[in-house]
Order: structure tokens, then C-alpha cells, then sequence
């Protein structure tokens, strides 16, 4: 666990797997299996991303990811990395992503 927000370490991942989140008491949630790059591999990720993705549609895409925040287990699943979102216009969770293809685990500054 971070002591100090500035030591949050955001890296750039990509989205292997997705699936539907059944078995969360949150509403709208996927799985996510993520790409971090040789050095730190896969980890998985549970966000709330139903209300604007298909599962589908979030697999090869870069995202945005808090890894350095401890993990947690979500109805059975370990979800170790914070994928990064923003409220939209109703306040559902948006992801946060690059606007072009970058290399796995860039640390973002």
C-alpha cells in the first residue's frame, strides 16, 4: 500500500481477456486479465466497465492501470491493479487510455 498519492505508479497495460462480472454485488462489472509488459507480466483487474463496454470490445486495447495500490478479492476474484477511469456523463466509469499504441508498462509522468 502507498504511503504518499504521488507514489502511485500508473503503467500502460493491454487487456489479454474480458468477461462479465456475474458474481459481483457491484453492478456492470468485468474481469480483466492484463498485459504489463516482461517485467511485470499479467495481473488481473475488476472494474465497473458494463455500462459502456462489451467485454469484448476491451480485449487488445491499452488501458491505464494503478499497480502499486495492493490487491483485493472481489467475490473470489484477486483484482491487483486499479484500472484507471473517469465519470462520464452519468456518471459511469470511462477508461483512461492512450490515443495511440505506446509500449507495455510505460509508467506514466
Amino acid at each position: 500500500m502507498v504511503e504518499n498519492p504521488f507514489d502511485v505508479e500508473i503503467r500502460v497495460g493491454e487487456v489479454l481477456e474480458a468477461e462479465r462480472f456475474e458474481e459481483a454485488n457491484k453492478p456492470k462489472m468485468t474481469k480483466l486479465w492484463i498485459d504489463l509488459g516482461k517485467d511485470h507480466g499479467e495481473i488481473q483487474s475488476a472494474a465497473q466497465l458494463d455500462h459502456h463496454y462489451d467485454p469484448a470490445e476491451l480485449e487488445e486495447r491499452q488501458v491505464l492501470c494503478a499497480t502499486n495500490l495492493g490487491s483485493v478479492r472481489i467475490a473470489g476474484f484477486k483484482s491487483e491493479a486499479l484500472t484507471v477511469c473517469v465519470p462520464g456523463e452519468e456518471e459511469y466509469p470511462v477508461l483512461v487510455e492512450p490515443d495511440e499504441n505506446v509500449p507495455l508498462d510505460g509508467l506514466l509522468f
